[in-house]
């Protein structure tokens, strides 16, 4: 992987839909709010996109750690941005810090994710690995 930039930002925008909002499945719904577990996805995803443009041939990210602090609630057609900031590399493990904020600029989230970089090949064998025999 080519090194990145300390600092360098990636943004996500999405808008909030019904199917953002907590739900249990066996429990069924509970909040009318956005998801803390929808707030995590949007966060490895936007950490996601700092990785993207450094990954040389061959070489994949995958998700390896993620916390969050879900702040504020938000609801169904609220536009939240999540903004994420390289902070450091360490080896093959990249950290991203991320913010959340609905359009007025309320932070409704903040937290860390880290991807693990390695060989496209080693991903696919753990998946292979991983995947029952059926």
């Amino acid at each position: 992987m080519r090194p990145i930039t300390a600092g360098y930002e990636a943004r996500l925008v999405v808008v909030v839909t019904e199917a953002m909002t907590v739900d249990f499945e066996e429990l069924g719904r509970v909040h009318p709010v956005y998801a803390t577990y929808w707030l995590c996805k949007h966060m490895e995803e936007a950490g996601r996109k700092i990785i993207l443009p450094f990954l040389e041939d061959g070489e994949e990210g995958i998700g390896s750690a993620v916390s969050a602090r879900h702040l504020a609630p938000a609801v169904a057609g609220h536009r939240v941005e999540i903004v994420a900031e390289h902070v450091g590399t360490v080896r093959n493990r990249v950290t991203v810090r991320c913010r959340a904020t609905l359009e007025a600029g309320k932070l409704i989230g903040e937290g860390e994710t880290e991807q693990t970089i390695l060989p496209r090949k080693r991903i696919e064998e753990l998946i292979r690995a991983a995947t029952p025999d059926c």
